[in-house]
């Protein structure tokens, strides 16, 4: 078994927390992998998985050793394809992480595009509300929304989205409308947050304020929060995006709307740079230009 094989196996298996698992994904046998990665291991001198009945988990030393590894055999790639000219034929698996709202209202839509005008290409997303490590997870790109963190990533911005309070029409017609945030002390709020007793929600002037509400209402659904709002049982704070055609339709009412603090940026984020194979560079010029496109991320 040669060294890239070891390396493939070894990243399959960190990937799956699995020996069946990665063996089934470059095709060889479960005992195969573990040998392979047995001889890794050995040439290595260190432990790279801790194992145990149930699963096999990465140790800090593995951690270090799959990132060093995926960016080998990543430039391995890119020199492959760049001296058998596939590198401008986008093809091979797209590997994409956004939010699940996001993702759902706009990610998927570019994504059957893209597809279907690249057949040699495929998709694994994984929307998720939280920020994942690409490199440790090996994800291609990913959709960020929010300011971004100092790092080695590109990132290309594609829009904005604002925190809306909002209700029903007729939940206003009947409780009024809150002029300043404490207001909100004398509404019924459907808090799409996590399960705490306390939900903050910030606003912007000059000086700032975080108003500290105990709502009557929490929800880890954003879709249920806004459906609640739409129904006229109270307020709910979303992102701009996921009740823009509410809002426009006038199903939903903004408030408040002189106290919104700074939007939040859209990014499309990826680790290659200008060496990015085709999949990646093609994704992101298609999803650049649809979603600054769109006038409810402007």
């Amino acid at each position: 078994m040669d060294r890239l094989q070891t390396l493939e196996i070894f990243i399959a298996v960190a990937e799956s927390e699995s020996f069946a698992e990665g063996a089934r994904r470059v095709g060889i046998s479960a005992p195969s992998a573990t040998r392979g990665v047995n001889a890794l291991e050995t040439r290595l001198g260190a432990r790279l998985f801790t194992r145990t009945t149930r699963r096999v988990r990465l140790t800090e030393v593995g951690k270090t050793y799959l990132e060093d590894a995926r960016h080998v055999l990543a430039q391995l790639q890119a020199a492959d394809d760049a001296a058998s000219g596939a590198a401008l034929k986008p093809k091979g698996e797209l590997r994409l992480t956004c939010s699940n709202e996001f993702g759902r209202i706009y990610v998927t839509p570019i994504l059957t595009e893209f597809l279907d005008t690249h057949p040699e290409v495929s998709a694994d997303v994984v929307m998720v509300d939280r920020v994942v490590n690409m490199v440790e997870e090996g994800f291609d790109v990913a959709v960020r929304i929010g300011p971004l963190p100092s790092s080695g990533l590109v990132a290309i911005r594609v829009g904005s989205v604002r925190r809306v309070v909002c209700a029903s029409p007729g939940y206003l017609a009947r409780h009024g409308t809150p002029r300043t945030p404490e207001d909100l002390a004398r509404h019924r709020i459907a808090a799409a947050a996590p399960v705490s007793p306390l939900v903050e929600w910030r606003f912007g002037g000059d000086p700032a304020q975080v108003i500290r509400m105990r709502p009557r209402l929490r929800l880890s659904s954003v879709a249920a929060a806004i459906e609640v709002a739409r129904q006229g049982w109270g307020l709910t704070r979303v992102l701009s995006y996921q009740v823009g055609p509410d809002l426009q339709a006038g199903r939903l009412c903004a408030v408040l709307t002189d106290h919104e603090p700074e939007p939040l940026p859209i990014h499309l984020v990826h680790p290659e740079g200008r060496r990015a194979p085709a999949k990646v560079r093609s994704f992101i010029d298609l999803a650049t230009e649809r979603l600054r496109a769109l006038p409810v991320l402007a």
